[in-house]
Parts: C-alpha cells; sequence; structure tokens
C-alpha cells in the first residue's frame, strides 16, 4: 500500500498509456463493432467503481481536514501558554514582592510555572509535538489524494510514546495554598487570577495534543481507503482510452 501512495500519479499514468497501447492494437486489428462495445461497458463499469471509490474518500477527506484544524487548535494552545507563562515570570518572578508575606507564596507560584514551562520545553523534542509546535499546519498542502501530506507524520506519530509525553496536574496543595492567601490581598489578587489563566492554558495545551494524536490514529485507521482510490483511478485511466477509440470509431 504504500508503494501505491508513493507513486500515485505514475501509476495512474502507466494504466492510461497501457489501455492507450491496447487501443491503438485494436485499431490496427481492425476489431468487430462488439469488441468496442464491449470495451464501453468495461468503461461504464470501472468508472462506476471509481465514482464509488471517491465517494467514500470524500469521508477520508473530511477526517484529514478535521486533523488539520486540531493541529491548528494545538499550535494556538502551545503559543497561549508559552506567551502567558512569559507574561508571568517577567511580571512577578523577576523581582520579589514588596511585602515579605506575600513572598513565599509568590515564589510557589513562580516555581509551578517554570516547572510546567520545563514540561513543555521537553516535549518541545518528541517528534509530534515539535510539528505541532513549529508548524501551524503542516496538513495545509495537501499532496495529490493526500498521500505525501500524512506521509511527513506518520513517523513522527509512531514515536511519539504517551509515557515519555511530560503532563503534569497544574494544582497541587502548595498552589492552591498560595492562591487561596494572595486572592485576600486585592494587592496581589491579580497574581493569583493570572497564575489561574496560565494552568487553565496547560491543561488547555495537554488536552489538545493528547486530541491531535487521536485524530491522528483516526485517519490512519482509514487510510487504506487512499489505497483503494488510487487502484480505482488506476482501472478508470486505463479503460478511457477504450472509449475514446469507441467514439472514433462511432464518428468514421
Amino acid at each position: 500500500m504504500g508503494f501505491i501512495n508513493d507513486h500515485q500519479l505514475p501509476l495512474i499514468l502507466l494504466c492510461f498509456l497501457v489501455g492507450a497501447a491496447l487501443t491503438a492494437f485494436l485499431f490496427r486489428s481492425h476489431v468487430p463493432q462488439r469488441a468496442w462495445k464491449i470495451a464501453d461497458l468495461v468503461w461504464i463499469c470501472l468508472g462506476g467503481i471509481g465514482a464509488l471509490t471517491a465517494v467514500v474518500a470524500g469521508v477520508y477527506a473530511e477526517d484529514s481536514s478535521r486533523l488539520s484544524r486540531q493541529i491548528d487548535i494545538a499550535y494556538s494552545a502551545t503559543r497561549t501558554f508559552d506567551r502567558d507563562a512569559a507574561r508571568f515570570r517577567l511580571a512577578h518572578c523577576e523581582v520579589d514582592h514588596p511585602a515579605a508575606t506575600f513572598r513565599p507564596a509568590i515564589r510557589d507560584l513562580c516555581d509551578k510555572v517554570d516547572f510546567l514551562s520545563a514540561s513543555t520545553a521537553g516535549n518541545s523534542e518528541l517528534p509530534l509535538f515539535l510539528a505541532v509546535t513549529e508548524r501551524a499546519a503542516p496538513l495545509q498542502g495537501l499532496h495529490l489524494f493526500f498521500g505525501d501530506a500524512t506521509e511527513g507524520m506518520e513517523d513522527e506519530i509512531t514515536r511519539f510514546d504517551t509515557a515519555e509525553f511530560l503532563a503534569f496536574e497544574p494544582h497541587d496543595d502548595r498552589t492552591d495554598t498560595a492562591v487561596a492567601l494572595l486572592r485576600q490581598a486585592p494587592s496581589v489578587a491579580g497574581t493569583a487570577a493570572e497564575f489561574q489563566v496560565i494552568a487553565g492554558s496547560y491543561a488547555d495545551l495537554i488536552d489538545e495534543v493528547m486530541h491531535l494524536r487521536d485524530e491522528w490514529a483516526v485517519l490512519q485507521a482509514g487510510s487504506a481507503i487512499l489505497t483503494l482510490q488510487v487502484l480505482a483511478l488506476c482501472l478508470v485511466a486505463f479503460a478511457a482510452p477504450f472509449r475514446l477509440g469507441k467514439s472514433i470509431v462511432e464518428l468514421l
């Protein structure tokens, strides 16, 4: 199947050339009119098969579009978390808060943000996550019948090990205690709210990346449809010259 999907256009052209060569042979052999009628019947049957597989492949194309949208969503979630975490560290972690009462709580939140950022940095080394964070939509430029569009990510997804993916709970007892303390004082309540936003961004990021993996698994499960479509198109390309030959014979 891999060979067929990798060489779609050459295979279709080859089938067309073979059909054209056989059609030329029929012309030279002066076959009876019945032979051309049989060739026309073959064209109709193969054309029906091609139309049916095109309808089925349309479902696969919809799955591919859904995966592309999910990549965009995961990419956006990544950028949102990175932006929120960088802003939080710059605003609250570069210098100590003037009030000593709140310094330990703010440091706890800064440590958690650093920890979550470090986990996403580690995940950036994983093949699939690398594709998500560095390419906004790698499936936008689909190749003929989606063949090459999915090739580039196949190795990446097979090497994507959930056990290696670093995903942590953004909330724990320390951070919850720190958030509760900061919320009590209007001057630092905004810091607690910003951390809540970051925690939500991180949770969304993990959910979207794992959803991306699930979408890819669904797409891969139906990849055999592409092979069937290419084979059907090869048969149609093979029969097309016979239909053209019959039309020429009827005109003569």
